[in-house]
Order: C-alpha cells, then sequence, then structure tokens
C-alpha cells in the first residue's frame, strides 16, 4: 500500500535541525495550511490546521539553511502515525480544549517563497530538495 500528502502552507517558526547518533541530519519544523470558504449560512469560515514535518538528509540541511519563520513551502510526503494510537498524536490546548499534531515525514520540500520572503536570508526562489533521499527509521 502506499500514500501521500501534499500540504501547501507557512512555516510557523525557524526550523530545527539535529543530527541522530549515527550523524544523520534531521531538521523539523511546523507548517500551518489555511483554508477559507462560506459555509451554507453564508459566514466565512477560516480554519488552520498544523503539521510537523520532519526532514532527513542532505535535504535536512538545505532546508535548515534556506528556510525560516513564515516561509512558503510545498511538502509531499507520507503521514506518520503515533506508534501508540495509530492516528494523530493527541493533546489538550490551552484553552483546555482537544488539539491533534499530525507528523509529516517528508519526501520533498519546494520552496515558494522567493528572497526577502519568509525571514532573513529569504532562499532560492521555486527550489526542490528531496527525492531519493533515504528517511531514518528513527520514529519521533
Amino acid at each position: 500500500m502506499y500514500h501521500t500528502l501534499i500540504i501547501v502552507g507557512n512555516l510557523g517558526k525557524e526550523p530545527e535541525m539535529r543530527y541522530t547518533p549515527n550523524g544523520q541530519a534531521v531538521t523539523s519544523f511546523n507548517v500551518a495550511s489555511n483554508r477559507q470558504y462560506t459555509a451554507n449560512n453564508g459566514q466565512l469560515v477560516k480554519e488552520t490546521i498544523w503539521f510537523r514535518v520532519s526532514v532527513w538528509g542532505k535535504q535536512a540541511e538545505t532546508c535548515s539553511q534556506y528556510l525560516h519563520k513564515g516561509s512558503k513551502v510545498l511538502i509531499e510526503g507520507r503521514l506518520t502515525p503515533d506508534p501508540v494510537t495509530g492516528g494523530p498524536k493527541t493533546y489538550t490546548k490551552k484553552d483546555g480544549g482537544a488539539g491533534a499534531s499530525y507528523d509529516v515525514s517528508a519526501s520533498m520540500v519546494r520552496f515558494l517563497s522567493s528572497r526577502g520572503e519568509g525571514g532573513p536570508g529569504g532562499g532560492p526562489e521555486d527550489v526542490v530538495v528531496g527525492g531519493g533521499e533515504e528517511e531514518s527509521p528513527i520514529p519521533w
């Protein structure tokens, strides 16, 4: 079986890069995907879904170098379920409501922001990193 998830959104904060004990780079960042539509009652509804994205190997280093808070990206990858529940990670929000964290293991990241957009340094416009990189078997 096979599934692919495509997300377009903006980084919510600066990416964080680290290295696994065997020296493989991994960068993680949050992406907000916004949607708005008009409900049946005529009201405008705004919806935001947050995704935790993990990028591995050489593309992790490239993402860490060029992406910044606010950068617009297109992510192609797969959902990574919580090993305990088999679904998204659930938590309680500050306001007491229920929340869910959707984890994505990226196979491709396309930079959509032009230079100067999305924080210091901008980044190369419409750059694609990924495709062919092997992922780490380490879930997180």
